[in-house]
């Protein structure tokens, strides 16, 4: 029986002689865009999408008509050296075959190509589309968003952009090579496919990053980006490019990922002040992916839960954690609200919850894709060191409730010797309690874990004195208190003042109880962390202080790096800075004058949304030359689409 084989520019023995006299220039690109996709040389491109995604990668966008003479109806695959043979073939775009190209589409010659002129393009030649897939293309590439695309506009943006992708195409292949050094054959063990579905992931975000140094980029490149894209955004991106028939480079990303926060705090990309404006609608939260390593199970996994609390005057308060990498590795962190408590409510949407990571007090990324769930999770490569991972949540759906009308439990009674005992329900609050101080789930708490708890009811930490105390009078096992001993500990403080439950109270209710022992003022989760190459990883908590204190800085910051800017309507020397993610909108307010000013935000136009504050129009003062969060804002019902308007 005859196989068929395949097409392919030209015969092997060719490909030998033409890849000696090659341009090693141009092979080393080709090698480090075939390796974006692929493990290995030796593998071989299966389909034509893979082509395509591999040309891009070395900013190329070749026309139908010439992929037509690349991959045939009889090609079945293509090697490395055939890539190579194609890339010496098709130019790389430049800015003129861009102008050509989109002068064609300017059907009026005015200097701008509409949404009218582009839809028509849409609906006439190619992959047919909808109109609001083409207004999706407008916004991706409108800079000045005056709602149509110039030329200089849309070709300067694209150009960069090839250029970035080849740039970093040569980074990651970097990278791959010192790993695949450090793993040995470990790597040959896993699924060729799986691996290369993944890095099809991470080539995508990598391939979007603008602006940024080499030290920044060897601090994280991070996958999440490309999953924060709409699918809507990057079909649309990807049928327009091949209806165009134009070498345009890949639009297979949002604005709002060419902005990454991985960037050094210092260098990130300020978006320039703008007029008056709409900004752009929010994506319903029923868009969000995130979607995990398919080889999870094979790296080195550690945990701990936490807790947020609710404090009257401190606002939301968290344990904060310690991260430690003794070397490089690729991770995946993940934070998401957990029910460990049987008293505590089920909220009808999941209370938010995310990470910001840090390093040397400098943000080097936070949480931005959720799950149906309510997972966030990010995954990058981390250099080894020390970071700090600050949960963090924006209040919106973690609010004081009113105890008006809780009837108060009974906390101790004296018994038939006139003896001061603690209640049934008291007993069941404190093993409640227990369980979210456990925070590395072992059903024991260590003197780290107790020193915790001591700080959120009193705000002190343990003295030595204090745990031989807790040594010479409860139970414990390997060093550490049983819940049999933690009751016990709460026994003795009911007997030592006499049956007064203040002090019971103040324990409670600083953990988020409420006078019915209801858990309905905290929100315990849980943070996991995977390491693919690190296996001596450390991760701990380190305290336990009000966000305020601890993040406010670095939230201004993100929103500042990643956010859309536009000028207060009444404040001369204030910006108003908004970013918009899959399941929540925070609003900084830029105060660039050198004295104090209130600053009004109005958000009243804004659709399905709900505040962490009571208002939707709130005044926030604004120190001289700095920066205030004015709100945060998540859907108020996320089977809904929501939208956010603020100036």
């Amino acid at each position: 029986m005859s196989r068929r084989q395949s097409s392919r520019p030209s015969s092997a023995a060719s490909y030998s002689s033409r890849s000696s006299t090659l341009d090693g220039e141009l092979r080393l690109e080709c090698k480090a865009a075939f390796l974006c996709l692929f493990d290995d040389l030796s593998e071989e491109i299966t389909s034509k999408e893979d082509l395509i995604s591999a040309l891009q990668q070395t900013g190329r966008n070749p026309t139908n008509r010439s992929l037509t003479k690349y991959w045939t109806r009889d090609t079945r695959s293509l090697t490395f050296d055939d890539f190579v043979h194609i890339c010496k073939k098709e130019p790389v775009t430049t800015a003129d075959d861009l102008m050509k190209a989109f002068r064609k589409v300017d059907l009026n010659g005015d200097g701008y190509i509409s949404l009218d002129e582009l839809y028509k393009l849409m609906t006439t030649r190619g992959e047919r589309m909808s109109k609001s897939d083409v207004q999706d293309i407008i916004e991706e590439v409108d800079e000045n968003r005056d709602g149509r695309l110039d030329y200089r506009e849309f070709c300067n943006m694209m150009i960069s952009t090839a250029e970035d992708c080849k740039k970093l195409s040569l980074k990651v292949m970097e990278k791959k090579e010192r790993r695949k050094q450090r793993r040995g054959n470990a790597d040959d063990n896993r699924s060729v496919t799986s691996r290369r579905e993944s890095q099809l992931k991470s080539v995508s975000q990598v391939s979007l990053r603008s602006n940024k140094s080499d030290k920044d980029e060897e601090e994280i490149i991070d996958d999440e980006t490309i999953e924060s894209v709409p699918p809507s955004s990057r079909r649309a991106s990807q049928q327009s490019l091949r209806s165009v028939r134009s070498n345009i480079p890949s639009l297979s990303g949002s604005r709002q990922s060419l902005l990454s926060i991985d960037q050094g705090p210092h260098d990130y990309p300020k978006p320039s002040p703008r007029g008056k404006r709409d900004l752009k609608p929010a994506v319903s939260s029923r868009s969000s992916k995130l979607s995990e390593p398919r080889n999870l199970r094979e790296w080195t996994h550690i945990r701990s839960n936490g807790c947020f609390f609710l404090d009257q005057e401190e606002g939301i308060v968290s344990h904060k954690y310690q991260l430690y990498l003794p070397t490089a590795s690729n991770v995946w962190i993940t934070i998401h609200p957990i029910k460990i408590i049987e008293s505590a409510p089920v909220p009808e949407f999941p209370i938010d919850t995310a990470l910001f990571i840090l390093k040397n007090k400098k943000l080097v990324t936070f949480t931005e894709q959720r799950d149906s769930k309510g997972k966030y999770g990010v995954r990058g490569d981390l250099e080894a060191g020390k970071y700090t991972i600050i949960p963090f949540s924006t209040g919106c759906r973690l609010k004081v409730s009113n105890h008006r009308n809780k009837q108060e439990a009974k906390l101790v009674k004296t018994d038939r010797d006139d003896k001061v005992v603690i209640t049934k329900v008291f007993r069941k609050a404190i093993e409640e309690l227990f369980q979210l101080s456990d925070l590395d789930g072992n059903g024991l708490l260590s003197r780290q874990e107790f020193n915790m708890f001591n700080l959120r009811s009193s705000g002190e930490e343990v003295a030595d004195d204090e745990w031989n105390v807790v040594e010479e009078n409860v139970e414990l096992e390997d060093g550490e208190i049983t819940k049999k001993g933690f009751i016990r500990l709460n026994e003795m403080e009911a007997e030592d003042n006499g049956g007064d439950a203040e002090d019971l109270w103040v324990t409670l209710t600083s953990h988020g109880f409420n006078k019915n022992l209801e858990l309905d003022q905290a929100c315990p989760y849980k943070i996991d962390v995977y390491t693919e190459e690190c296996d001596d990883v450390e991760f701990k908590v380190t305290g336990i202080e009000p966000l305020s204190d601890s993040l406010n800085d670095y939230v201004c910051e993100s929103v500042m790096a990643k956010g859309e800017s536009s000028n207060s309507r009444d404040k001369r020397d204030i910006l108003l800075h908004t970013y918009i993610g899959e399941t929540r909108a925070t609003v900084v307010a830029e105060n660039k004058s050198r004295s104090p000013v209130k600053v009004n935000v109005d958000c009243s136009g804004s659709r399905n949304c709900s505040s962490n504050i009571d208002t939707l129009e709130p005044t926030v003062t604004v120190p001289a030359n700095s920066t205030a969060i004015a709100l945060h804002l998540m859907p108020e019902d996320e089977r809904s689409d929501w939208c956010v308007k603020c100036e």
